[in-house]
């Protein structure tokens, strides 16, 4: 069902793409979006390791939901800052793209906690994320994007 890597050379192991995934806040979320055009947007996610879901936090209504409900594949692809080896100009990129199927998390704790580790990774301020919380909590859609295929690879950009 799913391809192989061509440069399966580059291919970079399980462990790798965990390890982006959680490192990297944002990446860009694609769904199928209004008639049938593909619907790619930057998104910032969480990475649990204990299951193993990536979790994203959104507003209630708009195309990504929209297109969420008709259809619950999509894919997730993140990409690193890269680096330069010694004496080269191009950037050497280690990406990992993730597909799955959306499920929407319905209980308040598990949201709130998400919303938690979330946040996290841009400020450890906890009277800051706790403000949040409590004012656009009530509000916030939480949904996973539950792993089927996984796989990622270093490219140079020579």
């Amino acid at each position: 069902m799913f391809r192989d890597m061509m440069r399966f050379k580059q291919q970079l192991t399980k462990e790798e793409c965990i390890k982006i995934l959680k490192e990297e806040p944002r990446g860009v979320l694609s769904v199928l979006g209004d008639d049938d055009y593909p619907y790619g947007m930057p998104i910032n996610q969480y990475y649990c390791e204990e299951d193993g879901k990536l979790y994203f936090h959104s507003g209630r209504k708009g195309h990504k939901i929209d297109a969420m409900k008709r259809h619950d594949k999509a894919s997730f692809c993140v990409y690193d800052n890269g680096f330069r080896r010694e004496g080269e100009w191009a950037l050497n990129i280690k990406s990992v793209i993730v597909f799955g199927r959306i499920e929407i998390i319905e209980d308040r704790d598990k949201i709130y906690d998400i919303a938690r580790k979330l946040s996290y990774k841009f400020t450890d301020d906890e009277t800051y994320i706790e403000k949040e919380i409590k004012h656009s909590g009530p509000r916030t859609l939480m949904f996973a994007l539950v792993p089927e295929y996984m796989t990622g690879k270093i490219v140079n950009e020579a």
